[in-house]
């Protein structure tokens, strides 16, 4: 059975969505700091065969798939989620979702993102995984 993690009940679920972490890009000259693009993605658990990919194989996927390309950080946050799958039938799942912020002008880091969601779908066995893109005002 493969997947599509829902947007919406993943966010409720992690706490994706309110509070200043998830605002939009801030509109306020007063705040200081550089663009940033901000991407989350969104991870399913349950295998075609019905198993599930369990923490430690996420932690493993992060550590040999992401952090290669993203070093500098990420966040990591678990969730409960649902989505419709290709049949119609409503998957209720636990959910992994990445959030990573990068400088506005990284050429590399689309194709870098778009490679770790082949190869977790490829891994896995899974439909798809969700990316939410957005631009952010940063300031460490």
């Amino acid at each position: 059975m493969k997947k599509l993690v829902g947007v919406a009940a993943v966010a409720l679920a992690v706490g994706v969505g309110g509070g200043v972490a998830a605002a939009g890009p801030s509109t306020s000259d007063s705040v200081a700091g550089d663009a940033y693009k901000r991407t989350e993605l969104y991870f399913g658990s349950v295998k075609a065969d019905g198993s599930e990919v369990t923490p430690e194989e996420f932690e493993l996927f992060v550590d040999k798939e992401v952090t290669p390309s993203f070093p500098d950080g990420l966040t990591r946050l678990e969730g409960n989620g649902q989505w419709r799958n290709s049949t119609g039938e409503i998957i209720k799942e636990r959910s992994y979702v990445l959030i990573l912020l990068y400088p506005f002008g990284d050429r590399a880091a689309n194709g870098e993102i778009q490679e770790i969601r082949e190869d977790y779908k490829r891994l896995y066995d899974q439909e798809s995984v969700l990316r939410a893109d957005s631009t952010e005002k940063v300031s460490f």
